[in-house]
């Protein structure tokens, strides 16, 4: 029965309570009305637009190109090839009534172990509900983390790291000079931590497709091993990408205007060196990240992390993941590896324009290409340094332009400016190379991308594929709570089958 009884109903003494509640400050007693204050309160109309936005970058360039097939089972891709025939170079001049001798070829064994990679993610019974009439929310949770798998397993497919230990970061080589920054008088003391691409990707906040240099030394700190909770309770430990920090080094600095300059090696497979310092050992602390092996440090750190809180050992490796296209390329089977010369410390060696339109460092990598292998890339991926670099070294031609614009000029202020280099012409072969910014291409770092290989009899159609035990499943877990629990999983491994047919150039410096 309801309890709301008509108007007619109201006794003199009902009437008598409501004007007494009214008078002791009910929201009816207001001598008219006014706007709401805020969106959500008052009578107001609330302007909820309908589907709700999904603004975040879903950019893979590399997991939409490489090809995707089906493995027939096992632990692990396997494949043999024949890397050379007549590898000994030998004549095939012959004696009169003579065979010649019999020729040396060589051939290659390699395998990939699989890996199984996804996401998890759930949702409540109280949030399906709450949101009913606005969104289908078990929709939009599992949609969602199919994109977030893509954008993991683009990482991996760039940087991914199962078998490429950093090993132990070279002790770096300090020079200090009484001008230049801020230093006082101390002998100060620096650590270096060589990183991959993951490694660098903690303290550069290029993570899960967003881009951008977000490093700050007071906030910033490495993890080198992760351990994670899994969504069914059973803990994980992996590596961060994070090789065995240096010994440290120790310079003197004298005056309150000091300066030093910081150097390791090259590591190979590494793409950024993480920086500590401090005025004594032990009290180094980090206070920046480069993409080229030196730093120049002209004032204290105001970093939080003590180089004391990484262990001492190399945990560079993550062995849940596949390896990525600059770890193969890093591994010594063959691609063209260059890692730039150190240069001035702190800004290193940048690209250098050929003065015809080129890129001497490119031009180097394309002569190498052919002349050990008769072929060419596709594609050159570079991070947004690079190809702003490369745009104005091959525009301006290393000081003197060397083109000619002729501009139709609609109205009195309609000029508009710039000019992108879309690709490069080999100077060796005259193959158009297509220039592709990455979104997480560290800095510093190029990579040759090839397609296919000109070699007609190869029974290779494609140099770089995706072999899958498994391919994209959605999984909605068995229910124990009053939620709903799904998972995004594929399971493969990148098989790499001609290794030479790509490239890798790093530490370059910019400018």
């Amino acid at each position: 029965m309801s309890s709301i009884l008509p108007a007619s109903a109201l006794t003199g003494e009902s009437l008598d309570l409501v004007r007494r509640a009214l008078a002791a400050g009910g929201s009816l007693a207001k001598a008219g009305w006014i706007a709401p204050t805020s969106a959500t309160s008052g009578i107001n109309y609330y302007d909820l637009e309908v589907p709700v936005k999904q603004l975040f970058p879903i950019d893979t360039p590399l997991r939409d190109r490489i090809p995707r097939a089906k493995a027939p089972g096992g632990t692990q891709a396997n494949w043999r090839a024949i890397t050379g025939i007549n590898s000994g170079h030998q004549s095939p001049g012959v004696s009169e009534g003579n065979r010649n001798a019999v020729v040396n070829h060589t051939t290659a064994d390699y395998f990939a172990a699989f890996r199984e990679l996804g996401e998890e993610d759930n949702l409540t019974w109280k949030a399906e509900y709450t949101a009913e009439g606005f969104a289908d929310l078990k929709a939009l949770v599992v949609d969602n983390l199919l994109r977030a798998t893509m954008v993991s397993e683009e990482l991996i497919d760039l940087g991914g790291n199962t078998s490429l230990a950093l090993g132990t970061t070279p002790t770096p080589t300090l020079a200090a000079s009484t001008t230049g920054g801020t230093l006082g008088s101390h002998t100060y003391s620096v650590i270096c931590v060589a990183l991959t691409n993951d490694g660098y990707i903690q303290l550069a906040g290029i993570n899960m497709g967003t881009t951008g240099e977000a490093f700050s030394a007071a906030t910033a700190a490495l993890t080198a091993v992760f351990n994670r909770t899994t969504a069914n309770g059973a803990s994980d430990s992996y590596g961060g990408g994070v090789a065995q920090k240096s010994a440290n080094a120790t310079v003197a600095v004298t005056g309150a205007t000091g300066s030093m300059t910081a150097t390791v090696t090259p590591v190979v497979g590494a793409v950024a060196y993480a920086w500590y310092w401090g005025q004594s050992a032990g009290s180094e602390v980090l206070g920046a990240v480069t993409t080229i092996n030196s730093t120049l440090i002209t004032a204290d750190s105001t970093g939080t992390q003590n180089a004391t809180a990484l262990p001492s050992s190399d945990n560079s490796e993550n062995g849940y993941v596949y390896d990525g296209i600059i770890t193969q390329l890093s591994k010594g089977l063959g691609s063209y590896y260059k890692a730039l010369a150190t240069g001035t410390a702190g800004t290193g060696t940048p690209l250098t324009s050929d003065g015809a339109g080129g890129i001497v460092e490119l031009n180097a990598m394309f002569r190498s290409m052919y002349d050990l292998y008769r072929l060419s890339p596709d594609t050159l991926y570079v991070s947004s340094q690079e190809m702003t670099n490369i745009n104005a070294k091959i525009i301006a031609g290393g000081g003197a332009p060397l083109f000619r614009y002729n501009l139709d000029v609609t109205g009195q202020n309609d000029i508009i400016g710039g000019v992108v280099i879309a690709g490069l012409i080999n100077k060796i072969t005259g193959k158009k190379v297509m220039l592709r910014v990455h979104p997480n291409m560290p800095p510093g770092t190029i990579v040759a991308y090839s397609d296919l290989i000109p070699y007609p009899l190869s029974g290779v159609r494609q140099v770089l594929r995706k072999l899958l035990r498994y391919d994209y499943r959605a999984l909605e877990w068995p229910m124990v709570t009053r939620r709903y629990e799904w998972g995004v999983y594929f399971d493969g491994v990148l098989q790499n089958y001609f290794p030479p047919a790509f490239g890798l150039i790093t530490n370059i410096g910019n400018g």
